[in-house]
């Protein structure tokens, strides 16, 4: 049996492994395919990409396909009732899984050797490539209205563009190459970008246009400097570019957190820790150091003065109210300018170890990453084999669903968990373990529900649930009989309408349902014998009323609406827990709205009822089949 669950998930596993990695493949090729375009790469380069990408993406395309197979898998054994032959047998669900859950565990030491030691590797070589792609042929990546300044000695400005011919219009390019000081600037209505054959050159060809040239090296000590300014109809600039497409050596991608295994952040971060440290120590010394002194010192002119004078103490106050206007004007403008420079310094050195600090937390969140992947792998088992069980589904349409919707809710808490933990609003460990926490409750508890073939997780139980949880009231199902055996007793029947009426407005005007309800009732309401009583009434009067071949009377009993009789009682039945309700800020809110709700709900029930009541009267005296006169 082992073998044949085995050899059936592994056969599912592996088309839904590579379903998984290609749609990774696809979401990686949509971050980067502006960098593509325009580049004239060659078809190994593209390959290659596609290649160091499928291996940096291997360990996060594993849990997705361990859940879908799962899913899959399990499905296919309840359609087929073979879960069901199993269970029949005295095999308990979690018994089932077991050898899966022995595989899966071997899958996550795989996913974390990969993790360790493949996927740095990858990732680092695909940043480096991407990083050259970028610096291929950089004139493409020319944009309107912003400053072009890849091309060295060169920045040019476009103010539109036509995409479809691409030309360019409203050109202004300062030419920097032979130094700052000997810049030209050209200004062109429009303007043509065309490579030389051999990629090595561009050449922009610019229409109508002027060009501004400085004849001398600019000296400040001259107030004036000579240009030369120049009209053409036409003119080609041609700038040297690096066409050809070579790996170049990016030094930054070897410091990335992603780009290394556990032993190399292990040891980056106690050093980024020391040197983080470090820099703040600094920091703070040269901050007191330079603006809080804990004795001034004078020189030796104003000490000579002090003793003569027999100054021992300064009142700074007094200093500054007997000086005049111009000098505390003077000592106003000092203060605010050493401040403003005082709060620069801060704001920079802040941002420098904020951005530190950062780095240092990213070594930590893929420290822990690597551990937390490659649960995923046993926990979305965990997930996917007991919904499988209860869904009874195969095929990958249902399962798909299922996959798609629970990764994209560990993608939520892994993705603001690691955000949260990367700024510091969040402790590492927790931020690095949250989507873990939530995820493997939840497929404890999946499996658990499954194991004991609890009905909670059944189609009829969510359908119930969504209903309590929106309020959708049930609607009744009452047809005319063919044949009817017991002929309804109109006359009782007439009397239990004018009770149920009268019982329904009374208590309609008792429990004042149009106002608010007070906190006693809300929290500790624990018994509602009148509207229990008017409820078994009406019920027992419909079911009577469902022997009548009148249509129109059957009609009228499908528009009485259910009453949910506990509608306004307390939410739990121990006084203790609607204390604590009360007592916790954001529920108590909730509960009461949710008590005004209902009590609206039950004044329009009440209120229907007591119209569908007057309609049936109605129709039975129209009919004859009770006394008219009364």
């Amino acid at each position: 049996m082992d073998i044949f669950i085995i050899k059936a998930f592994l056969k599912n596993l592996m088309a839904t492994f590579f379903i998984c990695l290609f749609i990774f493949i696809l979401q990686l090729l949509w971050r980067w395919i502006d960098d593509f375009i325009g580049k004239g790469l060659d078809v190994n380069i593209i390959a290659k990409f596609f290649v160091l990408g499928s291996m940096s993406l291997i360990s996060k395309a594993f849990p997705l396909a361990i859940l879908l197979a799962a899913l899959m898998t399990f499905g296919n054994f309840g359609e087929k009732f073979e879960l069901l032959a199993m269970k029949a047998a005295g095999i308990p669900l979690i018994r089932t899984i077991l050898p899966l859950i022995i595989c899966c565990t071997l899958f996550g030491g795989v996913s974390f050797y990969f993790q360790n030691y493949v996927t740095p590797l990858a990732q680092m070589n695909l940043l480096k490539m991407m990083y050259s792609i970028k610096q291929t042929s950089p004139e493409s990546d020319i944009v309107e209205k912003i400053f072009y300044s890849k091309l060295d000695g060169y920045s040019i400005y476009v103010n539109s563009k036509n995409k479809e011919t691409g030309v360019l219009y409203d050109v202004t390019i300062y030419d920097m190459s032979s130094g700052f000081e000997k810049t030209n600037i050209l200004v062109s209505d429009s303007a043509v970008i065309k490579n030389t054959i051999d990629d090595k050159y561009m050449v922009l060809s610019m229409f109508s246009g002027e060009q501004f040239s400085n004849l001398e090296e600019q000296n400040i000590n001259k107030k004036n400097t000579p240009y030369r300014r120049e009209s053409f109809t036409r003119k080609d600039v041609v700038i040297e570019t690096d066409g050809g497409f070579e790996i170049k050596d990016a030094e930054f991608v070897k410091n990335r957190a992603d780009s290394k295994n556990m032993k190399k952040l292990a040891t980056d971060i106690d050093s980024l820790k020391l040197s983080n440290d470090s820099i703040g120590l600094s920091n703070f010394r040269a901050l007191k150091r330079s603006n809080y002194k804990d004795n001034l010192t004078f020189n030796k002119t104003d000490s000579t003065a002090m003793v003569k004078e027999s100054v021992y103490s300064m009142d700074v106050d007094s200093i500054y109210n007997s000086a005049t206007k111009k000098s505390k004007l003077m000592w106003k403008r000092d203060a605010l300018r050493s401040i403003t420079s005082l709060k620069n310094t801060y704001d920079i050195n802040n941002r420098i170890l904020h951005q530190l600090d950062k780095d240092l937390n990213k070594h930590q969140i893929f420290w822990w990453e690597k551990i937390t992947l490659s649960l995923a792998c046993v926990i979305f088992l965990l997930i996917g084999a007991p919904l499988g069980s209860i869904v009874r589904r195969g095929g990958l349409g249902y399962p798909i669903i299922i996959s798609v919707a629970t990764f994209i809710l560990y993608y939520i808490f892994e993705t603001s968990g690691s955000k949260m933990a990367s700024e510091g609003v969040w402790k590492i460990w927790f931020g690095s373990w949250l989507s873990t926490m939530i995820l493997a409750p939840l497929g404890l508890f999946f499996t658990y529900q499954a194991n004991k073939d609890s009905g909670i997780l059944k189609n009829d139980a969510i359908k119930n649930f969504f209903k309590k949880l929106f309020t959708i009231p049930d609607k009744r199902h009452i047809t005319v009989k063919e044949v009817i055996i017991d002929t309804p007793d109109y006359e009782k029947c007439h009397t239990n309408l004018k009770e149920i009426y009268s019982i329904a407005r009374l208590y309609k005007m008792n429990n004042k349902l149009k106002k608010l309800p007070s906190i006693k009732k809300v929290f500790f309401n624990r018994e509602d014998d009148v509207l229990r009583d008017l409820d078994e009434k009406l019920e027992n009067c419909i079911e009577e009323l469902s022997n009548c071949r009148n249509s129109r009377v059957i009609a009228r009993l499908n528009d009485i609406p259910i009453l949910e009789v506990n509608q306004l009682l307390a939410p739990f039945k121990k006084r203790w827990m609607n204390t604590v309700m009360l007592l916790i800020p954001p529920i108590n809110v909730i509960v009461y709205i949710r008590s005004i709700r209902f009590r609206i709900k039950l004044l329009i029930d009440l209120t229907k009822v007591e119209t569908r009541i007057r309609e049936i009267i109605k129709i039975l005296k129209k009919e004859k089949l009770i006394d008219t006169n009364e």
